[in-house]
């Protein structure tokens, strides 16, 4: 089969330095430099999107796998199935500053490209797409989009305008990549469902697919946040998906107030634990755009300095 990889050896990639202008205020903008370092030279590592572009001769199909980096084993089994349904994968590694709502929340977000190449560079068929702020943005800013409140419950409710961020920088990737399916995780599952609306009202003719979220073997869903945890921090943040499987197991014999009850006075003997949410809910009534039924358990919860969030279906 003839390769549908152009020549480009003039992109192959050993080091590259690439600027992470990721934030911007009133007078400064924090940077971050990265410093790529690989024993492959056939890496296909770019960070022009146009470059990309030209490296690949018409697939039948592009999967597109967007992630922040610091990745783990929930995203190689995203890349995985992209690879099962797709001709070549994209996966791209960029760290978003519209989606952050706390600057120091930005700035302690796990980096390590070095680490996420090696991981990727075990595949064929794949392209990593690694972007900085003046790529993807001429001023970093979100567009607002109108998603009839849905932006505004759940996560959307405790980091107000964190879906605008989302939504602006996945709608820049699928218009500078041309992706004809693009992956995401089921553990965003909010963000999951936002970005099936954003391409019904873009008129986007992309395939939405979700991903089943991946677990540790205590139950914790994998999260590059969870990098940021203390050994004690760790093991307390193993309750959390004990606590949603007991709330699921006792969904059908109590009342929403009285389960909300039991799940929060759990989270109150919990040293070092503070429950931010708990929510039961069917996602699908928060939109015209989604049809089927969509009911789960939400939660989010504070690990000390560490926001983790997590969901289950009943």
């Amino acid at each position: 089969m003839t390769s549908i990889f152009l020549s480009f050896s003039n992109f192959k990639i050993c080091a590259l330095a690439i600027a992470w202008q990721n934030y911007e205020n009133s007078k400064s903008k924090y940077i971050k430099t990265v410093s790529l370092k690989t024993n492959s030279c056939d890496l296909r590592v770019f960070t022009s999107h146009k470059e990309l572009n030209k490296s690949i001769a018409n697939p039948e199909s592009i999967g597109l796998v967007p992630t922040m980096g610091s990745l783990h084993e929930g995203h190689i089994s995203i890349i995985k199935k992209a690879l099962n349904e797709n001709e070549i994968v994209i996966v791209s590694i960029y760290v978003n500053p519209t989606q952050f709502n706390q600057r120091e929340d930005f700035e302690n977000y796990p980096r390590d490209v070095n680490s996420d190449i090696d991981k990727l560079k075990v595949f064929d068929r794949l392209l990593i797409y690694i972007p900085d702020d003046n790529e993807i943005y001429q001023k970093t800013e979100s567009k607002i989009y109108d998603f009839e409140g849905f932006e505004n419950i759940l996560e959307g409710e405790f980091r107000p305008g964190h879906f605008y961020g989302v939504a602006t920088v996945v709608e820049k990737l699928f218009r500078l990549l041309n992706p004809t399916s693009a992956y995401f995780g089921e553990k965003d599952f909010q963000q999951l469902l936002l970005i099936k609306i954003l391409i019904k009202k873009l008129s986007l003719n992309i395939k939405i697919v979700g991903c089943e979220t991946i677990r540790d073997q205590d139950g914790l869903a994998m999260s590059s946040r969870n990098k940021l945890l203390s050994e004690k921090e760790r093991s307390i943040a193993a309750n959390i998906p004990k606590i949603l499987n007991f709330a699921k197991k006792e969904f059908s014999s109590l009342s929403p107030d009285n389960l909300k009850r039991k799940v929060e006075e759990k989270f109150k003997d919990l040293d070092g634990c503070e429950l931010e949410y708990f929510e039961i809910i069917d996602l699908s009534k928060k939109s015209i755009y989604l049809k089927e039924s969509l009911k789960r358990i939400f939660i989010s919860v504070w690990v000390g300095k560490i926001r983790l969030i997590d969901n289950i279906s009943i």
